[in-house]
């Protein structure tokens, strides 16, 4: 159900700053402004569905975001022909106004933030249900977070603003604490007043759960645990009462099967029923775009593989049943995929089963050209476009027990006790528990099991936006060893520099106009 987005603002709220006051004083009596629309509650509804509209923007979850963390992490690499568009994923930044590498994020991710201050600022007048405000204002302040958490794991600070401002605003340095601070006070508020769940008519919506899986996340990219553990807990313990868990079938998280199931926390409801831009009106497009660009030449434009260390990884350890890892299968397509999965479907989009052996296994001498295929839509089209209708899973339920599991061990748990977690997501694709497999010795040590973890963790995640916050967190982009270990992995990374590309370069027009006050990232 994919009720929730009736885009009912169009871009003359959400743009507006102020009152229509023209020559003659007079107001168009058809043009909405801040006056006439902040009044019922049906406004303060709509207001907030335009808060969830930025997720439907190229720079968000819907393109281009992919790009920055699954394609300049270790997991994937870029082959676009547009070559600006690929160097920003090898840490070759020249051009720091470069639009869809850079300035595109910040302009959109502070869109999204001045639409949640709208209604954080507006909708306390109103009159309406105390509940149904709380409800409105907290979806709000999540949204706001949400944004506010990819400006920490992309610039390592921004500007903070928390009401709306006009034109003549002048961006001031934020830093990293600052905003998180900020993003910590939203979620708590969030988790305090919105529900557990919505019904069928508002499946899409932040929930508690969702507001605490970000919390449980923003304190542990600052290695604060112990609270990390804390929020996470509660959605474990609603494992006991079916609001959350694993689902059966794990490619089931990336269709548009089974979506909004028990292992969703939050998910973007994207579909293709409107084909048009994505605007700001009531037919803006709200389809997934990004399978169109990490689909093969052909089927789609091949900007986004993964890298070949990935299927080696996986291909490591069999399952209890001596097959292999049904999550490789569903999630890189490489040379020689059907010969390592020959029980399963050879068919991928237009290549009938009958042409697969040797169209694939015969196909690239590069042994590189790995394409990603977690999210992708051939069990229902021939090819890719702009159009997807499967829902972007930002939070699932498995990443809740995997970070919980770090939680633990961080916090003097025991290796034991956090392997329960680790094994539950293990179990469901058919792999032995921690202490039966070949990886037993991890179990030895604290260090030992984190290590391991790191790698359980982009076996099940990978092509899922995540590998860059985690790579921050364990500190992989701070020290020699760690670059290392990832140039050992992608050879991308023999371009970085530690401590300067953990980080992306402000957009220096935003550097231009603050008169001073917004400065340049370290070493940039």
């Amino acid at each position: 159900m994919k009720k929730i987005y009736n885009f009912l603002l169009g871009s003359a709220l959400v743009f507006c700053t102020g009152c229509s006051a023209d020559l003659l004083d007079i107001d168009n009596p058809n043009e909405v402004t801040i006056p006439t629309f902040w009044n019922k509650a049906a406004d303060a509804e709509a207001g907030v569905n335009a808060c969830y509209s930025a997720l439907y923007k190229e720079p968000t979850w819907m393109r281009w975001l992919s790009f920055r963390y699954d394609l300049s992490s270790d997991e994937g690499w870029s082959s676009s022909p547009w070559i600006e568009l690929g160097d920003w994923t090898r840490f070759l930044y020249s051009n720091y106004n470069f639009n869809e590498g850079n300035n595109q994020h910040w302009e959109y991710f502070y869109m999204g933030i001045f639409r949640c201050n709208q209604v954080l600022k507006y909708v306390p007048a109103i009159d309406m249900d105390d509940t149904e405000k709380k409800q409105v204002l907290a979806q709000a302040s999540f949204m706001r977070a949400l944004w506010y958490f990819q400006i920490n794991l992309l610039w390592d600070k921004g500007t903070l603003i928390l009401e709306p401002v006009d034109a003549g605003y002048r961006p001031k340095d934020a830093t990293e604490a600052e905003i998180w601070a900020q993003v910590e006070k939203d979620l708590l508020y969030a988790a305090e007043n919105l529900p557990d769940s919505w019904d069928a008519e508002n499946l899409g919506r932040a929930t508690r759960g969702a507001a605490k899986a970000l919390l449980g996340k923003a304190y542990m990219q600052q290695h604060l645990y112990d609270k990390a553990k804390e929020q996470l807990s509660w959605l474990i313990e609603k494992e006991k009462t079916g609001l959350y868990g694993l689902i059966d079938n794990w490619v089931d998280n990336f269709t548009d099967l089974n979506e909004n199931n028990k292992e969703s926390v939050f998910e973007i409801q994207f579909d293709d029923k409107n084909k048009g831009d994505t605007g700001n009106n009531a037919s803006m497009a709200t389809g997934f775009q990004r399978t169109q660009f990490y689909a093969p030449s052909g089927i789609g434009w091949g900007d986004g593989k993964a890298r070949r260390w990935l299927v080696d990884e996986y291909l490591k350890e069999k399952r209890i049943d001596g097959g292999n890892d049904i999550r490789l299968y569903n999630s890189i397509l490489y040379h020689g995929f059907s010969l390592d999965f020959p029980n399963e479907s050879k068919k991928y989009y237009n290549i009938a089963d009958a042409d697969a052996d040797e169209q694939w296994n015969n196909w690239g001498k590069d042994p590189e050209d790995c394409y990603i295929r977690k999210y992708n839509t051939s069990y229902y089209r021939d090819r890719e476009d702009y159009f997807a209708r499967n829902n972007y899973r930002i939070i699932r339920y498995a990443d809740i027990l995997l970070n919980y599991a770090e939680c633990i061990v961080e916090t003097n748990g025991t290796v034991a006790e956090a392997a329960k977690y680790v094994d539950q997501v293990r179990d469901r694709v058919g792999l032995a528990k921690l202490k039966d497999s070949r990886w037993a010795a991890c179990l030895n040590s604290k260090d030992a099991f984190l290590k391991r973890l790191q790698m359980e963790r982009t076996l099940e995640l990978c092509f899922e936006g995540w590998r860059w916050g985690d790579l921050k967190r364990w500190g992989m982009l701070d020290t020699q060893e760690g670059i290392n270990e990832l140039k050992s992995r992608d050879v991308d990374f023999n371009n970085f520099v530690i401590g300067k590309h953990r980080r992306l370069p402000i957009p220096q027009y935003e550097i231009d106009q603050s008169d001073g006050q917004l400065t340049q990232n370290p070493m940039y």
